[in-house]
């Protein structure tokens, strides 16, 4: 075992990049080795702007590098299955953000491609790493909110621009793709205190305004084998931020006020019979927490929490909220063959 830095090659020059893997990577002495993007001239100026050591011709020369480990895939959701799936064929470790894929079958070949390729599948659910998570699971575990009975996600944003990739259905997008997906996670990872996994219920949807077949919001019934209920919703044309997980049980209850982004709010709200407090876990990037999990399980071999089970899961749940909210699950992407 080594402490040795992990050697990433990043694809695309996203904005996301900045918090998810550049910012991590300088906190805790890990390699940005490349970086490859569509035009070699943002990839340039990403590179220097981040200190990543040099810059790929393309996204098949950055994931057939030989000095490249791990590859982070920051592209847009059409794109996260493709090239998850070129990476893992090259023998690579991939760190994805989500949706691992664009429906549950594409997820269903990165599952397989991550078992024959015998490397480190993750999707980037960072959200799980943080203490304000860590600390809801606690509180169950501890027994002080007794039997769980209720879980409440939402994840809710202003709407971006019409012209924004989210907004495209050929492009995998959709508030359950890059929203919801947090909503239903959240609630999936809560089986070991309610007799295990959840089931879709019911769910009903809106769609965006001239972009058929594009979610513009959701939301989704869920019941565990314990008989407790989730609701989880999301929403991307709301009039404000909201990113709440509220755990109820039979003793009290427990609520995250920003479970995605800990690094802007990190307070845990609990009401007791004893009273009312509010906790706050620290501000550190769960992006960060993420990262360091992830070296760990590859120098270390310390669990992971997360794999490609449970990517594929998380997809089949989201394309089960598709098709009972009345639309349609999103449509892969083929890359084009090798000249």
């Amino acid at each position: 075992m080594t402490d040795e830095p992990l050697r990433i090659g990043v694809l695309g020059a996203a904005r996301i990049a900045e918090l998810s893997i550049v910012e991590p990577a300088r906190a805790t002495g890990h390699r940005l080795v490349a970086v490859a993007a569509r035009a070699r001239d943002r990839a340039e100026a990403f590179a220097a702007e981040h200190g990543v050591e040099r810059v790929a011709d393309s996204y098949a020369e950055l994931v057939a590098d030989p000095e490249i480990e791990v590859v982070y895939n920051p592209l847009a959701n059409s794109l996260h299955g493709p090239w998850n799936l070129a990476a893992l064929q090259a023998g690579k470790h991939v760190l994805t953000e989500k949706p691992s894929a664009s429906n549950a079958a594409e997820a269903a070949e990165v599952h397989k491609a991550a078992a024959e390729a015998g490397t480190v599948f993750m999707e980037g659910f960072h959200y799980l790493f943080h203490p304000v998570t860590r600390r809801l699971h606690e509180l169950l575990d501890s027994g002080e909110l007794g039997d769980l009975r209720h879980v409440e996600t939402v994840v809710a944003m202003p709407a971006p621009p019409d012209s924004d990739v989210r907004w495209s259905l050929p492009l995998a997008g959709g508030a359950l793709m890059d929203l919801g997906c947090y909503s239903l996670h959240a609630q999936r990872v809560l089986a070991p205190w309610a007799g295990g996994a959840p089931w879709l219920v019911a769910a009903r949807g809106g769609e965006k305004a001239e972009a058929a077949g594009v979610d513009e919001w959701l939301d989704a019934d869920l019941e565990f084998p314990g008989g407790a209920t989730g609701s989880a919703r999301c929403h991307m044309a709301h009039d404000s931020w909201q990113m709440s997980c509220r755990v109820v049980g039979s003793r009290g209850e427990a609520t995250a006020v920003n479970f995605v982004q800990p690094h802007l709010d990190d307070r845990v709200v609990v009401r007791t019979a004893a009273g009312e407090r509010t906790e706050e876990l620290g501000r550190r990037s769960s992006y960060t927490y993420q990262l360091e999990a992830f070296a760990a399980h590859l120098r270390h071999g310390a669990p992971l929490a997360l794999d490609a089970d449970d990517a594929l899961t998380t997809m089949r749940l989201i394309d089960d909220c598709y098709r009972a909210a009345g639309f349609p699950v999103r449509p892969r992407t083929v890359l084009p063959a090798p000249a």
